[in-house]
Order: structure tokens, then sequence, then C-alpha cells
């Protein structure tokens, strides 16, 4: 136990917090390097494994290491009802970059411009993994390997690219945007090398996502409703594509 006390301060600067038994079984699932993981009860960890993730119960029996409960809520700054926890190393963006810009693809690419809310954006990542998205990219200040976006994505980050980039570096393909005064969608069809851009809470698009899209689109919407969630947006968009 206390290596891996030790080893969690010396990495958990630069590492990514996964937090809670879903996170880690995603994590694992899809292949994340893990250098050290906790639970405050390991027996109860590896028994929900075996209720709902068979697949990845050998693995989490040879990362997990029980820490007293204290200790626990020492590591994370927010401890989760599962009582478990991870550190992971995140993923080059080297490596991102190029699956992002890889063509021909099979699925669209999210961008998220300027979002605002960590938690919309981890529930964005959740589905775009979902779906099979080839990635998901924020574009402004928002940081979308942030613990809270991570923990909102339920460890899905490992499943698809995440990364954050300008709007100048966009992956390659036509660009369809979400917009109140765009085509409606379902008249369309979503080309599989499609990029869906779809602007923050607040503000919508910012002008140059604007600028660089080629196609903005509308979701049905009855009248007088303002808006939909941002990640209930990307989901209907989601699946209209995969629809089609």
């Amino acid at each position: 136990m206390t290596d891996s006390v030790s080893d969690w301060h010396r990495l958990a600067g630069t590492s990514v917090l996964l937090d809670g038994f879903h996170a880690v079984k995603h994590a694992v699932r899809f292949g994340a390097d893990i250098p050290v993981a906790v639970s405050v009860d390991r027996t109860a960890a590896l028994a929900l494994a075996d209720e709902l993730a068979p697949d990845v119960r050998e693995a989490l029996a040879g990362l997990l290491v029980e820490v007293p409960q204290d200790t626990y809520r020492a590591l994370v700054p927010r401890p989760h009802p599962t009582a478990v926890a991870a550190l992971a190393v995140r993923p080059a963006r080297e490596a991102n970059l190029r699956a992002l810009a890889r063509t021909p693809r099979t699925a669209p690419v999210i961008v998220l411009d300027q979002p605002r809310n960590l938690g919309n954006a981890g529930a964005v990542i959740r589905l775009a993994a979902g779906f099979g998205a080839t990635g998901v990219v924020t574009t402004g200040t928002l940081d979308p390997w942030h613990p809270t976006v991570v923990r909102g994505g339920a460890g899905l980050h490992f499943a698809t690219a995440v990364e954050r980039l300008t709007v100048d570096e966009l992956p390659p393909g036509p660009v369809f945007a979400l917009d109140p005064e765009g085509e409606d969608i379902r008249g369309l069809k979503l080309p599989d090398d499609a990029v869906l851009a779809f602007g923050s809470e607040r503000t919508g698009l910012s002008a140059e996502l604007r600028e660089r899209t080629d196609h903005l689109v509308s979701l049905p919407m009855r009248p007088q409703v303002s808006s939909y969630n941002l990640a209930t947006s990307v989901g209907m968009t989601l699946f209209h594509w995969s629809a089609s």
C-alpha cells in the first residue's frame, strides 16, 4: 500500500484522474496505461467487476490496491460512492492528432466550439464514444481532460480521440454546424467524414467557426422552446448520422 500511495503522489500532477469504478473500468477496457489504482474495499470492487464488467475483472485484480478510507479521501478531491480511483497516462497528443486527421473516416468528429460547462463536455465525450465517433475536439479555454470532464465522461476519453485545437487546426472534412437558422437536419444525410460542430451553451457558434462552416444545420424543436442541452443536441445529431 505504501508504494502505491507514494506512486500516486509522484504521478498525480501529470496523470489523468479516473474517479470511480466505471471510469476505471472503461479506461481499462479501452487500453489505458494505468500505473496505480486504489480502492477502499478491494473485495467489493472486484465483486462489482464480476457483476458489471467480467471482461476486465482480471485486469482490475492485478491493479487495485486496498487503502484505508482516510487515505483514499486524501488522494481524491471528490470521493466517489464506489471508493475506487486510479491514475492513467494521458494519450499522446500526436497519436490523437493522427487519429483525427486520418482519412477516409468511418465516423464523424465532434467539435465543441468554446464550451463552458465541464460536465456537459464530459457527457458529450461519453456519447461520442458510445456512437463510435472518431473523436471530440474542443476550441477555446476549456481543457477536455480536466478531471470533472473525465468524471462526466466515465473514463471514455480512452475510447476516442480527445483534444483541444484552434479552429484553424480542425480535422479535414465538411463542417456541419448546428444553428437555429440552419437547414432541417431531417432532410440531410450526414457523411461519415463530417465535422459536426456545436456552439457554446450560452453564445452559440463563434464567428471564427461560423466562417469555417460548410453547412448550417438545425434540429427540430417546438416553437418557444429556447434550446436543447448540449449533450442532447450532440446525441440527436449522432443518432441522425447513424440512422441515415
